[in-house]
This record gives structure tokens, sequence and C-alpha cells, in this order.
């Protein structure tokens, strides 16, 4: 009988949360409580060498990814897929933001666009706005009708239930900004040439509709968060801290391969990010 130890594995420790340590605050934050740019492009590289790994996992075990952000108007969900995106094979990935329906679609069923748009095996979508806009904007700003409404809510749970079950994996992530912080955004999208483009007349809209988008969007979650498909709510003020977040809740769900939580933190806060409640 042999007298040989067995030799020890030694479990790498789990990365915590940078933030949650109070004697690197002055490192990580501004005075205004916001991140600092060095601290989150040192964090952001770390996650996207990990969303790296993890899209190599999509492309070979022919996987199905779809990506759903939807939020407030300016509420940075554009930044937060060219964050998620900036090192990704651009043949692997596909960012899906659909204008107005044409004359054609209005007439078609209404998830038709959408449906055909939906991530092929090996490959991650990002729904920029999605098939809820049926629920927001459109329900706020008239565009579609009562009856309308009623069936988009009747049939989005079992549409996505179906997507599940064929092999899609579905992430929803509703983006929440301070009404004071959206009106200085869309303030500056209006005087800075470079954000120009951003701006929609649905925006400047938006800023006297904060109610009634509040209520829409409360009614939108409670109706479509639903075990197989949960809402994330992301409070996104922070631009940055939302997107390392939201880059640590979706590496946190996919068991890829080579996966490494040791080398960077892949734990949301949830004081930012956390699944829809509707005592929160």
């Amino acid at each position: 009988m042999s007298n040989k130890k067995e030799p020890k594995v030694t479990k790498k420790a789990i990365t915590i949360r940078p933030e949650s340590n109070k004697d690197h605050a002055k490192e990580i934050y501004k005075k205004n409580g916001k991140m600092k740019e060095g601290f989150y492009l040192e964090e952001l590289e770390k996650l996207q060498i990990e969303l790296l790994k993890m899209q190599n996992w999509v492309k070979k075990n022919n996987k199905k990814v779809l990506i759903i952000l939807e939020g407030r108007d300016a509420a940075g969900k554009g930044g937060v897929i060219k964050s998620l995106t900036e090192h990704l094979n651009q043949r692997g990935y596909r960012v899906v933001a659909l204008p107005k329906p044409t004359e054609t679609e209005k007439t078609q069923w209404y998830f038709t666009r959408y449906v055909n748009a939906l991530p092929s095996g090996g490959e991650i979508v990002f729904f920029d706005r999605s098939w809820y806009n049926r629920a927001g904007v459109e329900r706020v700003m008239g565009f579609c009708t009562q009856d309308e409404y009623k069936q988009f809510i009747y049939q989005v749970s079992n549409l996505e239930q179906m997507l599940i079950a064929s092999g899609i994996i579905i992430f929803k992530y509703f983006l929440d900004v301070g009404q004071e912080e959206q009106k200085r955004r869309i303030k500056r999208r209006k005087t800075d040439p470079l954000r120009m483009w951003k701006l929609s007349p649905i925006d400047s809209k938006s800023l006297d509709l904060w109610d009634e988008y509040t209520t829409v969007f409360e009614k939108m979650l409670s109706r479509t968060h639903t075990p197989h498909s949960p809402w994330i709510v992301v409070k996104s003020n922070d631009k940055k801290a939302a997107r390392l977040n939201i880059a640590r809740d979706l590496l946190s769900k996919l068991d890829y391969e080579g996966k490494d939580p040791s080398a960077v933190c892949m734990l949301p806060n949830p004081a930012i990010l956390h699944p829809y409640s509707s005592d929160v």
C-alpha cells in the first residue's frame, strides 16, 4: 500500500469587487461619486478578455446568445454595447438597431422583423432597443393601438419561452437613468457636434413625458418579467459603473471555457444591477 500523499489542488480565490474596499475609494471614485476613468479602463480590459473567451465558446459550441438592451432615452445603451463589443471578433456578433417599420412591415406580424434578426448558431446579437418598443415608446407616443399593445403583452413572454426552448440564450437589461441626469445628457446632445447624431425628436419629447414613461415601463417590467426570461434593472447614472456591472453579470451567467473569476471580479454590484422587483 502506497504512503504517498495525493498532491493538493489549490483553488484560486474569486476576485471580490474592488469597489467594496473603502480604503481604495479615492482611487476609484471622483468627488461627485462617479467612477474614475483609470480604474474603469483597467477593469474593463480584464472583462473584455473574458468576453473574448465567451465569444470563442459561443462559436465553438454553436451557441446562440441574444442580449436585449432597453431603457429610458439617453440611458447609455449604445455605450454599453460599444464597451462589450470593442474587442470581439466582428464576424461573431451583430448589433441590431432597427429603424421605424416600413409600410409593408406595419402589415406584418409585429415580431417578424425582430425574428429575422435573431442569432444563428455561433453568434451573439445585441438588440439596441427591441420588440419592447411596443410597450415603451409606441405606447407613450400613441404609435400603437390598445389592442396591439394587449396582443404584444399576451404574446411576448410566450415567444421568449419558445426562443429559449429552441436554444437561444436571452439576457434582458433595462437601463434606468435619473431625470436630472437624463436632462443633462440630452442637453449635451443638442450642443455637442459629436453627439448630435444621437438626438431624435422623441428624445426631446421624452423630457416632458417622464411620468408617462415611468408608468408604462413599470407595467412593461412587471408583466414581462418571468422566471425563464427575467429583467435585470441597471442604474445607469454612472455609465462606467453600469457597463462594468453588465459585463460582470453576463459573464457570471455563462459557463464558458477558460473562465477565470480569479483574474477579474465577476460579481455584479447589487446596488447597481439587480433582477426586477415590484418592491424596489
